[in-house]
C-alpha cells in the first residue's frame, strides 16, 4: 500500500505499552508520524501545528492520570480540529472526547474481552458509501481473530450526544447491534457539543472514535488483520486530508436538507413504504404526543438514532398540516445522562397544559426504575423543548399504589405509559401496569396541576391468561355515551367499550375485542379540531435483527384511522384526507362477477396503492375470494387475501422466496353475510378495513422487486364484487421515488 500524503501526531499520555508501539509501527509504514505528549501540549512545548492528523491510540484504562492530561491539552486539540485537521481515538482512548470537549457524554461500557468468535464491525446502511470502509463492499468486516483478549470502550446503553454512530460490532455471524464501535463528530468553531447538527455538517474539523476491534497485539497471520489495517489507513486519510471531502451526512438532522439524506440512502428499498408515516432511517416503535396544534398535526414517536434496533431510545417528531404530506423536524427529546430518562425516553403523551403551553408527559428511564417526567415548550414549531427540573413527577408508584406491581427483573415496578386528559378543573392520568399474580392494569391518578398527581385506583385491572401479564400504552377514549379502553399486552392491543366511572374507579364492560388482528401495537389518539379521534399505531418488522440492521430502517406508523362508537360498536376507518393521496385511477370496472375457478388480474403497480370493494361469496359456503398481492411475474410470490364469508385472512406461505417472514397465517372475523373491504398497500406493509368495524395490518417482505401484481380469483364458487375501485398513491414525504 502506498504512503499517504499525511502528516500524523501519534499521542501519548504515559509510557507507550507493546500495543501502542506496534501500532505506532504501523503507522509509520503509511504515514509521516511522530510522537506528541498530551503533557507537552498542555504545557506548551509541544504544538500540532504543521500536522494534518493526530491519533490517540490507548490500550489501558481511561484513569485519571489519562483524563487529566486529556483535559489539560483540551484547548490545543479543539484549535487543532477548528483549523480543518482530524483527530482519531481507538481502543480505550475514546472516552477523550468528553475530556476534549468534543462529546459530554462518554462512552458506558469500558472494559477488556475475549471474544470465542472472530469479531469486527458491522457498517449501518445509511453509512455504506463511507470512505472509511473504501475497499469493502460487503456491510460485515471482521478484524479481530478469536480467542484474542482485548480491550474496548463502546457506547452500550448510551448514544454519543452529538455524534454519529458508522458501525456496531459483530461475532462469528452474529450481530450484536447495540455494542456500536465506530463513531464520527463533526469539531468547529466554539463547543462543538453544543452545535446544531446542521452547523456540524459544515464544520471544519473532524472526530473518529473506534472503539474496539482495532488492536495491534497478539500479533496474528489471521487474515482479517488486513481489513483493520485498511480502516485504519482510511481514516488517517480522511482525517489528514481536504476536509471538504470528509462525509458530512448526519443520522441527526436538523433541516429538510440532511432528512431528504437519510432517506436517499434507503429510498432504493423496494419494501420501504412510500405514505405510511416512517422514520427517515434507524428505528421506529410506540407513536407518542400525539396533538393538532395551531393548525399543524405533530406526531412524535419512539426513535433510535443509533441505528434500527431498539435502544437508547429518543422522541423523533414529524409535522403536517394535511395528515398525509409529512415533514420530518429534529429529535424532540433526548436522554439526559445525569437525568431520570438516562436509559431512555420511552412512551407518553401531549397535552396543553391550562396556560396553553404545550407539554409532554413521558416515560423516563433508569436502572430498574420507570417513572413519568414532563417537558414543555413555547416553540411554536415544538421542535425545542425543555425537560421540568424536578423530574420525576411521580416516583416510587410502590408506596402508594394499593395493589401488588409486577416487579420482574428489568423493573422494580411494571409501570409506564401515559394518557393524560383534562375534565373540568381536573387533570387525569392513566399509567399502564402489571398487578403480580394478576394480569394487566390501568391506573388513574387525578390532580390540579401536571405536576402533583394523587392516585385514585384501577380503572381496570385484567387477567392474567386472557388479557396479557402487563398491560402497556393505555388510552381511555370518550365517545359521548360510552368509552373506549385500549391496552397493549406485548401480544396484541385488546380495547373495551363500555362506561368509565372516574370518581370511583372502575369500567364497565360491555364489549371486548382486539383493535386490530395483526402486526399492530401501541396505538396512540387525538382529537382533531373537527372532533374526529383520530388513532395511528406502531407496525413492527416480521424479520429478524440482521435484515433490519441491513435495511438501514425499522417500523412504521400505520395510516391515520377515524375511531367512533356507532350503534353500540367502535368503528375504524381511514382518514378521509388520505383521498387527497390518490393519484392514477387504476381500476375503471365497477362490478365484477367471477365463476369458480376464474381469475382476473388487476392493473395496479408499484405497491403503493388503495383499493375497495364490496363482495360477496356464493351460497352454502363453497365460494372463497382470492386476493393476490405482492405477486412476482413468474407467480412464485404472492401473498394471498381469502375471504370464504365468515373471515378475512392473510396467508404468506408464497409471500418470499427467502423465506422472510415465517409463513403463519392473520385472521379476522367478520359479520354478516357480506364483506366491504379496503386495502392499502405500501411496500411491505398491507392495511386491511373489513366493513368499517375490523382492522388486519399485516407485513410481508417480497424478495423481488417486481413482486407487484395483483389479481382476484373465485375458487369452490362464484364471487360477486361490486364498487371496485382502485387507486395508485402518492408518497407522503420530499424523498426520491422508486424506479
Amino acid at each position: 500500500m502506498d504512503d499517504l500524503p499525511v502528516s500524523v501526531a501519534f499521542l501519548s499520555a504515559t509510557e507507550s505499552t507493546d500495543e501502542q508501539r506496534a501500532a505506532r509501527e504501523w503507522c509509520g509504514g503509511v504515514a509521516d508520524v511522530t510522537d506528541v505528549s498530551l503533557h507537552e501540549l498542555a504545557d506548551g512545548t509541544a504544538s500540532l501545528d504543521g500536522y494534518d492528523a493526530a491519533w490517540w491510540h490507548r490500550d489501558e484504562p481511561f484513569d485519571d492520570d489519562a483524563r487529566a492530561a486529556a483535559d489539560d491539552c483540551a484547548d490545543a486539540i479543539s484549535a487543532f480540529l477548528e483549523a480543518g485537521n482530524g483527530l482519531l481515538l481507538t481502543l480505550r482512548a475514546l472516552p477523550a472526547v468528553a475530556s476534549f470537549g468534543i462529546d459530554s457524554v462518554a462512552p458506558d461500557a469500558v472494559g477488556v474481552e475475549t471474544p470465542a468468535d472472530p469479531s469486527g464491525l458491522i457498517k449501518k446502511r445509511v453509512y455504506d458509501d463511507h470512505p472509511l470502509f473504501e475497499g469493502f463492499p460487503l456491510r460485515e468486516l471482521h478484524t479481530q481473530p478469536a480467542e484474542a483478549t482485548r480491550p474496548y470502550a463502546r457506547y452500550e446503553t448510551s448514544l454519543p450526544k452529538s455524534g454519529d454512530v458508522i458501525a456496531s460490532t459483530i461475532r462469528g455471524d452474529e450481530f450484536h447491534v447495540a455494542q456500536k464501535a465506530a463513531f464520527a463528530w463533526r469539531v468547529g468553531a466554539g463547543d462543538a457539543d453544543g452545535q446544531s447538527p446542521s452547523a456540524r455538517r459544515t464544520a471544519s474539523g473532524d472526530a473518529y472514535g473506534i472503539g474496539s476491534e482495532v488492536t495491534f497485539l497478539p500479533e496474528t497471520d489471521f487474515a482479517a488483520a488486513e481489513a483493520q489495517r485498511r480502516i485504519l489507513r482510511n481514516a488517517l486519510a480522511l482525517l489528514g486530508g481536504d476536509p471538504r471531502r470528509r462525509p458530512r451526512v448526519t443520522d441527526r438532522p436538523d433541516d429538510p436538507a440532511g432528512f431528504a439524506a437519510m432517506r436517499e440512502e434507503v429510498a432504493d428499498d423496494h419494501r420501504r413504504p412510500r405514505y405510511h408515516l416512517a422514520a427517515p432511517a434507524g428505528w421506529l416503535n410506540d407513536p407518542n404526543g400525539i396533538i393538532e396544534h395551531e393548525g399543524t398535526y405533530h406526531v412524535f414517536y419512539q426513535y433510535n438514532p443509533g441505528g434500527p434496533f431498539h435502544g437508547t431510545i429518543h422522541w423523533g417528531h414529524a409535522a403536517s398540516e394535511d395528515l398525509v404530506h409529512w415533514e420530518d423536524r429534529p429529535v424532540a427529546l433526548a436522554p439526559d445522562p445525569d437525568g431520570p430518562d438516562r436509559d431512555g425516553v420511552w412512551s407518553g403523551c401531549a397535552v396543553l397544559d391550562t396556560d396553553g403551553t404545550p407539554t409532554l408527559v413521558y416515560t423516563g428511564g433508569r436502572g430498574r426504575d420507570q417513572l413519568p417526567c414532563l417537558a414543555t415548550t413555547d416553540d411554536p414549531s415544538l421542535d425545542t423543548w425543555e425537560k421540568h427540573g424536578d423530574n420525576p413527577v411521580i416516583s416510587a408508584p410502590g408506596d402508594h399504589v394499593d395493589l401488588d406491581l409486577l416487579e420482574t427483573e428489568d423493573w422494580r415496578a411494571e409501570f409506564r405509559d401515559h394518557n393524560v386528559w383534562r375534565e373540568g378543573e381536573t387533570w387525569y392520568h392513566l399509567v399502564g401496569a402489571g398487578v403480580a399474580d394478576t394480569g394487566g392494569a390501568a391506573l388513574l391518578y387525578r390532580g390540579e396541576s401536571l405536576r402533583e398527581w394523587e392516585y385514585v385506583g384501577p380503572l381496570l385491572v385484567g387477567d392474567w391468561e386472557g388479557h396479557g401479564v402487563v398491560w402497556e400504552c393505555p388510552e381511555l377514549l370518550d365517545f359521548g355515551g360510552k368509552q373506549v379502553l385500549h391496552v397493549s399486552n406485548y401480544s396484541h392491543v385488546e380495547y373495551f367499550l363500555g362506561e368509565a366511572n372516574l370518581d370511583d374507579p372502575s369500567f364497565d364492560v360491555e364489549r371486548r375485542e382486539r383493535l386490530d388482528y395483526g402486526d399492530y401495537y401501541a396505538p396512540q389518539s387525538t382529537r382533531a379540531e373537527d372532533g374526529r379521534v383520530l388513532t395511528w399505531a406502531w407496525v413492527p418488522e416480521a424479520r429478524d435483527a440482521e435484515a433490519q440492521w441491513h435495511a438501514g430502517w425499522s417500523g412504521m406508523l400505520t395510516i391515520p384511522r377515524e375511531l367512533s362508537v356507532e350503534g353500540g360498536e367502535l368503528r375504524q376507518r381511514p382518514a378521509r384526507e388520505l383521498e387527497s393521496l390518490r393519484g392514477r385511477d387504476a381500476l375503471v370496472e365497477g362490478d365484477v362477477s367471477l365463476a369458480a375457478g376464474e381469475s382476473r388480474v388487476l392493473d395496479l403497480t408499484g405497491n403503493a396503492y388503495e383499493l375497495g370493494f364490496d363482495a360477496r361469496v356464493e351460497d352454502g359456503g363453497t365460494g372463497t375470494l382470492e386476493l393476490g398481492l405482492f405477486e412476482s411475474p413468474a407467480g412464485n410470490e404472492r401473498t394471498v387475501v381469502r375471504y370464504d364469508g365468515e373471515a378475512v385472512t392473510v396467508d404468506r406461505t408464497d409471500s418470499a422466496l427467502d423465506g422472510v417472514p415465517n409463513a403463519d397465517e392473520q385472521s379476522m372475523p367478520v359479520d354478516g353475510d357480506a364483506l366491504s373491504l379496503r386495502a392499502f398497500v405500501d411496500g411491505s406493509i398491507l392495511e386491511l378495513y373489513a366493513n368499517e368495524r375490523r382492522c388486519l395490518t399485516s407485513r410481508v417482505y417480497p424478495t423481488r422487486a417486481d413482486a407487484e401484481g395483483v389479481s382476484i380469483r373465485a375458487v369452490g364458487g362464484s364471487v360477486e364484487l361490486a364498487s371496485t375501485r382502485a387507486w395508485e398513491l402518492d408518497a407522503a414525504f420530499p424523498a426520491r421515488s422508486r424506479e
